[in-house]
């Protein structure tokens, strides 16, 4: 027998420091959180993108003792304190005799340990390769070291499927509790930002670069958005039972309403495509399905982040999935925090507790071809349903909705 699945806790280190208050400040003020990257290897173009939404330098102590973080990777180190802050929001002491499991999301992994471990052996040969590195360059790392750190002994997942991994490790996770197969999931992603990653990003031409007399901000669904601002953090969030958390006292904050994916087979294996039509439908009918009108939703947290193509296909499946009738306002959180840190689910998180999101800073004037502008503040206080929407480059697709218990 399945049973309503809610959110009770979150965690998050980011471009903002550590916890959500510094976050629900940023969201506020609508500015994003960018810094200088070091370029002294070399690796970047001269006229490249210069800056990212890096973890600025936290003490996470409080969370991961020193002597512990010692045997992490960054993504790891984020992840471990995330997944304890979100159990502290949610009023869990304890994952002891509850079956807990762990579901993150990740695009790169730990590239800092990657990039050693690859150099060790070029330079030193293959005997040098360290296993301390290796243990920490798998995809699963961060999910490993969550479940040792807290003892979950659940299901453990890892996620690779960029943009869209966010919002598919939050499905994953409320399904293996609303089938009974968890007690409690913990789910989210993690990821981190080297010089060595920007710089290929900047090559690829992904990330943002200044046009005319703006800097290289990120800018949503904006007519001269060229590319993302790359991000680096952990987010985590707790699901359990409703009526468990309602039987341990826990306050709920919201209710997974529906969980919804496709795939857009038109995208490459490195770009966005253009099935629009074929993904609004798809969101449309699960929708549907789920007995959620798309009229009964107030806002939408959108996962575009300043690229030309997917923030194009995630404005023109919304316009399909609302077939002529008027969008919600929309929350774009990474322009904020960046592309890779978990925006989507930290911004829903927040907007389930009536947090304020600003006008976007950098945003100018809307995309003809879309006219979607990023929700101004002005004129709403509080979202009684949400739906999270991330389109990932290489077609998978997800849509999320929550809802006030």
């Amino acid at each position: 027998m399945s049973a309503e699945v809610v959110i009770t806790g979150l965690g998050v280190v980011g471009p903002h420091g550590v916890g959500f208050e510094r976050l629900r400040s940023a969201f506020a003020a609508g500015r994003a959180l960018a810094s200088e990257v070091d370029r002294s290897a070399g690796f970047h173009r001269p006229t490249g993108s210069r800056t990212a939404a890096m973890v600025p330098d936290v003490d996470l102590r409080a969370w991961l003792p020193a002597a512990q973080a010692r045997r992490l990777g960054r993504p790891s180190r984020f992840t471990v304190a995330a997944a304890r802050m979100a159990m502290e929001d949610a009023d869990l002491e304890t994952l002891e005799g509850r079956r807990a499991a762990i579901v993150l999301a990740t695009a790169f992994g730990a590239v800092l340990f990657t990039e050693k471990l690859i150099r060790q052996v070029l330079e030193e040969g293959p005997e040098a390769a360290q296993p301390f590195y290796f243990s920490e360059c798998v995809a699963n790392a961060a999910a490993g070291q969550v479940a040792i750190a807290l003892g979950a002994r659940g299901a453990n997942v890892t996620v690779t499927q960029r943009e869209a991994g966010p919002l598919l490790a939050l499905a994953r996770g409320a399904h293996e509790v609303r089938e009974g197969r968890a007690d409690v999931a913990l789910v989210g992603t993690a990821d981190e930002m080297t010089p060595l990653l920007h710089a290929l990003l900047d090559r690829f031409g992904a990330t943002g670069r200044p046009v005319r007399d703006r800097d290289e901000s990120a800018r949503p669904f904006d007519r001269d958005r060229n590319g993302i601002l790359a991000g680096e953090g952990a987010t985590v969030i707790v699901l359990e039972r409703e009526r468990d958390a309602v039987e341990r006292g826990a306050r709920p904050i919201a209710r997974v309403a529906a969980c919804v994916s496709a795939f857009d087979p038109s995208a490459t294996a490195s770009d966005w495509g253009g099935g629009h039509e074929a993904l609004g439908r798809a969101l449309a009918s699960g929708l549907a399905r789920a007995e959620v009108p798309p009229a009964t939703i107030d806002g939408i947290v959108s996962g575009a982040s300043g690229s030309r193509r997917g923030d194009r296909l995630d404005g023109l499946a919304l316009r399909a999935a609302w077939d002529g009738a008027a969008l919600p306002p929309i929350l774009v959180p990474k322009a904020v925090v960046g592309e890779y840190s978990g925006g989507v689910l930290s911004g829903a998180v927040l907007a389930m507790r009536d947090a304020a999101f600003g006008r976007i800073a950098a945003f100018t004037a809307p995309d003809p071809e879309l006219m979607i502008a990023p929700h101004d503040g002005e004129g709403r206080t509080a979202f009684r349903r949400l739906l999270l929407t991330s389109l990932a480059a290489g077609g998978a697709a997800a849509w999320i909705v929550v809802e006030r218990p």
